[in-house]
């Protein structure tokens, strides 16, 4: 009777540690997914934030070439209209699934487009070229796309350490469990992490 009982309590004592393991090695990768999670979180704080300098730099760009200039009103207009289509596309930090990330991708590049068919603009008047504010405008932006490409790359590598972790198994399955999705990446051949090259530009490349 003793040894049966002692037999049941081994058993009993066994599923426990199984039980117990199990559930803190569940516990360790939903903590590790929760980390990588704050991180790429915190890395596209950075992106917009830097998107957002961007955004700030258009309106006094663009006052400061319609005062020195009464042409190329429709240049001027397709900035002003890109990057009101650029602020309104936000994404919720919870859902940077690939999708929502690809469309506010888009935004931008639309943004960066008309920003470099503005600097077109400038390279073609010799009074605009050599306006002290203009330059410095010009300065501060091409400062802010190089931000941009930084903060974009730490992004994405970022949320390719935390998709390969999740969609790796035995990850995968607390990931399953957890609701932990996959995250969109910047892609390279975008351009829009990339400064205007007023040469390029000129030049129909």
């Amino acid at each position: 009777m003793k040894k049966g009982c002692l037999i049941g309590g081994g058993i009993i004592g066994l599923i426990a540690i199984i039980v117990i393991g199990v559930f803190m090695w569940g516990v360790s990768i939903n903590n590790n997914m929760i980390e990588l999670n704050n991180d790429v979180n915190l890395k596209w704080s950075a992106v917009e934030s830097s998107y957002q300098r961007r955004s700030d730099l258009v309106p006094g760009l663009v006052a400061t070439v319609n005062k020195a200039t009464n042409y190329e009103k429709e240049t001027l207009t397709s900035v002003i209209e890109a990057r009101a289509k650029a602020t309104s596309v936000q994404i919720d930090p919870s859902n940077l699934s690939p999708e929502k990330l690809a469309e506010y991708q888009r935004a931008q590049s639309g943004l960066g487009s008309a920003l470099g068919r503005l600097l077109v603009t400038i390279e073609k008047y010799p009074d605009l070229k050599a306006n002290q504010n203009i330059l410095g405008l010009q300065n501060q932006l091409e400062g802010t796309e190089n931000r941009i490409k930084i903060d974009r790359d730490n992004f994405n590598q970022s949320v390719t350490t935390y998709n390969n972790y999740i969609q790796k198994f035995p990850a995968s399955i607390v990931a399953n469990f957890r609701n932990f999705k996959e995250k969109g990446t910047f892609k390279a051949d975008a351009g829009a992490e990339k400064a205007p090259n007023v040469d390029q530009l000129l030049n129909g490349k």
